[in-house]
């Protein structure tokens, strides 16, 4: 049987300065295989490395997310590059389009979803996808710039959306929101979409599941409770929704091909 991965969790994020290492382990020890940390900027690639260096388990995507353009630069696309080449992310990530705050600039943050995705098509590799309020407008550009498909990160799309994304070759992530009793939509769609096309993660430090309560702090040692949340939605046993989901992110992200079985834990 695989183990599970988080395909998606900010252990770089100030929540963990306390106490990062032991979050690590403690995913580790309830049956979390791997970890995938998107970078948000420039200015935390270093971090994001350094921490995937010193946990062999957790592996890197790199990129620059649309709710951090208004502080990038252009020439931080030609430091991304030199990341891609020199560190060999698993993904570019995590970038997208955000309409959902006031105030974004969609044109600046389109350059930069853009000109990422022209990377991704670059070096063959998938991206990881932040997409609120802006699911068409994403496909409309992925349809244009074909790149190696990824993961449409906290999907709470349409159906329609989420049959766009498939097509174009992504898995869907879902996590914490399908656990609320009143995310009927999302719950509707992690119960009947392929099984094929959806992956788990964790989003953590945010998107808590329901009983962590709204607000409180999210860790990838949840990510089995949530595995369960969808094994019950899809009549599922817990051991068919890890196969299935493990299976589908080495198919998302191949250069995970080795994360057959969790790693040693070491005390």
């Amino acid at each position: 049987m695989h183990g599970l991965v988080d395909t998606h969790v900010h252990l770089d994020a100030a929540e963990f300065d306390a106490d990062r290492d032991a979050v690590a382990l403690a995913a580790l020890q309830v049956g979390v295989a791997a970890l995938v940390v998107p970078a948000v900027e420039r200015g935390n690639f270093d971090a994001v490395l350094s921490l995937c260096q010193r946990h062999p388990f957790c592996h890197p995507a790199l990129g620059i997310h649309p709710m951090y353009v208004d502080r990038a630069m252009p020439e931080d696309l030609q430091v991304l590059e030199q990341a891609i080449v020199t560190h060999q992310p698993v993904a570019i990530g995590e970038i997208g389009l955000d309409y959902f705050v006031e105030g974004h600039d969609a044109a600046r943050q389109e350059f930069y979803f853009v000109e990422q995705l022209k990377l991704a098509r670059k070096y063959e590799l998938p991206v990881l996808l932040h997409a609120r309020k802006a699911h068409d407008d994403i496909l409309k550009h992925l349809r244009r710039i074909r790149v190696r498909g990824g993961i449409a990160h906290a999907f709470n799309g349409s159906r329609q959306q989420a049959e766009a994304f498939i097509d174009l070759g992504f898995k869907l992530g879902f996590g914490g929101a399908m656990t609320w009793p009143r995310a009927l939509r999302i719950r509707e769609l992690a119960a009947t979409l392929p099984l094929e096309a959806i992956v788990l993660e964790t989003d953590a430090p945010d998107i808590p599941p329901a009983w962590l309560g709204r607000g409180g702090r999210n860790s990838p040692d949840q990510l089995p409770k949530i595995a369960q949340v969808l094994a019950e939605l899809r009549g599922k046993t817990f051991e068919e929704i890890v196969d299935s989901t493990s299976t589908n992110v080495l198919d998302a992200l191949l250069k995970m091909h080795h994360l057959c079985t969790p790693p040693q834990v070491l005390l």
